[in-house]
């Protein structure tokens, strides 16, 4: 009774989050849509067969956003994980000014921040590049990366870490049969938050792309201040089916949770 309670539940909060859609998709595939009437009078595919054709550039920019995107939110990851482990495993002087640190980045505003920053790139010849693209977007998800990581290892005791070194587990088989199973969960969320906070960047890849580097969200921006409604859904709709993906793959992991079975065979060599 309980679960099938919690699944009605889970239906309504995806109704109320598709709400917000239905304009956008019926806008999408509107031929003609004219005030007051409620649905198109007529259906049209114009809007996605002019953004498949290619001569808009927006293959390019989805292209340019994903691997911008998932290198970002690999990069977060391999930084904010053993920073996260450092912060929240371990009490040391000077831990507040640490966290301090780290959150600076997010606190400053970011034109304030990435101007500086533009003029190095361009003494290192890293504007106007995608890798240059990357490398900025770690300022505003490596934070928020190491953040949620240091709160996730915050929460655990280490009584499950020592149990398996009492075992005779290494250090790398007790973090990789113990540790990294229970952080799995946060480190998918942490994921979602870096590929999100990537994925919508505009200010950072503006500055430092230099209108070179083309990504979907300056493409929606450009869209969305013109005067066709039709193309703007399209890309609106675009923009957020890989947020969406994202999101289901780490609430897979979330739901999965950590998996303590990973203690059995710790005694067998890796």
């Amino acid at each position: 009774m309980g679960k099938k309670r919690h699944n009605i539940w889970l239906i309504l909060a995806a109704l109320v989050v598709a709400i917000p859609f239905i304009p956008l998709v019926l806008w999408a595939f509107a031929g003609e849509w004219r005030f007051p009437e409620l649905l198109p009078t007529e259906f049209s595919l114009r809007g996605w067969e002019q953004i498949i054709s290619g001569g808009n550039r927006v293959p390019e920019a989805v292209l340019n956003s994903l691997i911008i995107g998932v290198a970002a939110t690999a990069a977060s990851v391999a930084v904010g994980l053993p920073a996260g482990m450092a912060i929240g495993g371990y009490e040391f002087r000077f831990k507040g000014a640490v966290i301090f640190l780290i959150l600076l980045p997010i606190l400053v505003p970011p034109l304030a921040s990435t101007m500086g920053i533009h003029l190095t790139f361009i003494r290192l010849g890293l504007s106007d590049t995608v890798f240059g693209v990357f490398l900025v977007h770690l300022i505003p998800t490596v934070p928020y990366t190491a953040i949620i990581l240091t709160s996730v290892f915050a929460d655990m005791t280490g009584e499950m870490e020592e149990a398996a070194r009492s075992l005779g587990a290494s250090p790398w088989q007790a973090f990789r049969h113990v540790t990294l199973p229970q952080a799995v969960p946060g480190i998918a969320v942490a994921a979602l938050f870096a590929f999100l906070v990537s994925w919508s960047q505009y200010i950072l890849t503006v500055l430092i792309g230099g209108g070179s580097v083309i990504t979907l969200p300056m493409l929606l921006f450009s869209a969305a201040s013109g005067s066709d409604p039709v193309i703007t859904s399209v890309l609106a709709i675009l923009f957020a089916l890989p947020a969406l993906v994202v999101l289901v793959v780490a609430l897979r992991f979330l739901r999965g949770g950590g998996d303590e079975s990973g203690m059995i065979g710790l005694g067998k060599p890796s």
